[in-house]
C-alpha cells in the first residue's frame, strides 16, 4: 500500500519523483528540470511533457503485544518446534501469549524481507518493553529475544499504552494489535480513534483460545480470574448458553469498532495454526488494494 518512509523499499510512495518505475506524463511548467522532458513525445505531437516516475519507500510496522495476565490463560499442550516463552514455561501450556508471539514473530520475518522497518511494543496496564524500529541484521533475533523473555502478568490499560505509544511515535505507520482484546469495548473504540485522528493504519489481531471460544467445559469448574483476585466454582453447562450470548456479541461489537474505523480484525484460535491465519489477513489486504485501485 501507499506509504510514507524515509528509505527505499517495497511499498509505493505518495511522492512523486525520479525512481525506477514510470508512472505518467504531465505538461511542462517553466521551472521544471528540462533533464525529464520526454522529447520522443515531443517530437511526435509538438507538445512539452514532464516525465514522472513512482517513488518507492519503506514501511514501519510496530507490532504491539499484549502480555497481561489473561494472556497467560491455555489449554492446549505447548506445541513442538515453536519454543517456548515465559508464559508457557509457568503453565505448561500453549498459551495465548505464545500464540501472539507465534503470530508476531512471522509477520515480524515478512516485514524484514521486504526491508520494512520493524519495532515491538510488549504492554500491559502500559508499556512493558519496546525494541526499537529497524531493518537492519540481528532485528528479527532482538524481537524473539524480548517476546521470549517478558514477565506475562499485570492488568490491562489500552488506553494509556495508545497514549505512550503515540507519544513516541509521530510518523505514520502499520500497527500490528495482538492481544485477546478482553476488556471494556468503550476502551477499545477510544483507542482506535486516537489512532484514526493520527492517521495511522491498525491491524487488530483477536487471540483467543479455544475454549474461551466454545466455553466446552464438561464437570464442575473452579474459574481464576487472572488479572483480579476472584475465584468462582460453576457447573458450566448451566451458564454456557449464557456465556456465549455474551462472548460473541463481545466479538461482535470489536469487529463491528474496527470496520468503524476502516481497521481489519482477524479472530485467532490457538488450537489452530499461526500460517492459514495470517495467509488469510494478507489476502484480505492485498484484495482490498486491488479494488482501491480499480475504484
Amino acid at each position: 500500500m501507499i506509504v510514507e518512509g524515509v528509505r527505499s523499499g517495497l511499498h509505493r510512495s505518495p511522492h512523486q519523483g525520479m525512481a525506477v518505475e514510470f508512472n505518467q506524463h504531465r505538461g511542462y511548467v517553466p521551472g521544471d528540470d528540462l533533464r525529464h522532458l520526454d522529447w520522443k513525445v515531443y517530437g511526435r505531437s509538438d507538445r512539452l511533457t514532464i516525465k514522472q516516475y513512482q517513488q518507492e519507500t519503506n514501511l514501519d510496522v510496530i507490532l504491539l503485544v499484549d502480555a497481561s495476565a489473561s494472556m497467560r490463560f491455555g489449554s492446549l499442550p505447548i506445541k513442538k518446534g515453536w519454543g517456548e516463552t515465559e508464559a508457557s514455561r509457568a503453565t505448561g501450556s500453549w498459551t495465548k501469549f505464545d500464540h501472539a508471539v507465534a503470530t508476531s514473530v512471522a509477520l515480524s520475518w515478512l516485514s524484514l524481507q521486504q526491508s520494512d522497518r520493524v519495532g515491538l511494543v510488549v504492554f500491559g496496564d502500559g508499556i512493558k518493553g519496546m525494541v526499537q524500529r529497524s531493518s537492519g541484521q540481528g532485528q528479527w533475533r532482538r524481537i524473539v529475544s524480548a517476546l521470549n523473555t517478558r514477565p506475562v502478568d499485570d492488568g490491562t490499560n489500552l488506553t494509556k499504552t495508545t497514549d505512550q505509544v503515540l507519544g513516541r511515535i509521530s510518523n505514520r505507520a502499520v500497527f500490528i494489535l495482538v492481544s485477546d482484546l478482553l476488556t471494556d469495548p468503550e476502551e477499545i473504540q477510544s483507542s482506535l480513534a486516537r489512532f484514526r485522528h493520527q492517521r495511522q493504519d491498525v491491524l487488530c489481531l483477536q487471540v483467543l483460545d479455544h475454549r474461551e471460544i466454545a466455553f466446552d467445559f464438561q464437570g464442575p469448574e473452579q474459574f481464576h480470574g487472572l488479572e483480579i483476585d476472584h475465584r468462582v466454582k460453576v457447573d458450566p453447562r448451566s451458564i454456557r448458553d449464557a456465556y456465549l450470548k455474551a462472548f460473541n456479541r463481545h466479538i461482535d461489537e470489536i469487529s463491528s469498532i474496527c470496520t468503524q474505523f476502516g481497521y481489519d480484525h482477524l479472530l485467532m484460535n490457538t488450537h489452530d495454526s499461526v500460517g492459514p491465519a495470517v495467509a488469510r489477513l494478507l489476502a484480505r489486504r492485498s484484495m482490498w488494494l486491488k479494488r482501491h485501485k480499480a475504484g
